[in-house]
């Protein structure tokens, strides 16, 4: 049996944190508001996981109002969703997520971000879609505001 779930996430920018996408450090001016490490990719691939188990979204297991989640590491929250799959007698086939995002220009980091996202959900990085596009100067990306992330994750019993 095949099941599939999505996971869509958005953050805006602000100043004075580092933008970190799907564990990976990138140079920009500004970084993502959020509770944690505000890490949108991790964050959208996480919550597609979640929900092909039909298990609800981030918010159920690292709620935003606990202060012990404060600046976390995403790439945790990532490896413990995985971890929750196979728990449940699941095996991830592949994830792909779409970042959407006027700027930073993003292709450079892609690889690095498929490696890294493969190991914490302890797949192969072949296993692993990550792609970036702009909004066409459209919406809250297009203004270059933040970042919003669309991700689908197929899993097997």
């Amino acid at each position: 049996m095949n099941r599939v779930g999505i996971g869509i996430d958005v953050h805006r920018f602000v100043s004075g944190r580092k933008l970190i996408l799907g564990g990976v450090d990138v140079p920009h001016a500004h970084g993502l508001d959020g509770h944690s490490d505000a890490d949108v990719l991790a964050h959208a691939i996480a919550d597609a996981l979640l929900g092909a188990l039909a298990l609800g979204d981030i918010g159920k297991f690292y709620p935003p109002s606990d202060m012990k989640f404060k600046n976390m590491d995403s790439m945790v929250i990532v490896r413990e969703c995985a971890e929750r799959v196979r728990q449940a007698g699941w095996r991830i086939n592949n994830v792909d997520a779409m970042i959407v995002a006027q700027a930073p220009k993003l292709a450079a980091f892609i690889p690095q971000m498929q490696e890294l996202l493969a190991k914490h959900l302890g797949v192969a990085a072949t296993q692993v879609g990550v792609k970036a596009t702009t909004s066409e100067h459209m919406g809250f990306t297009g203004r270059k505001e933040g970042i919003a992330v669309f991700a689908i994750a197929s899993v097997d019993a």
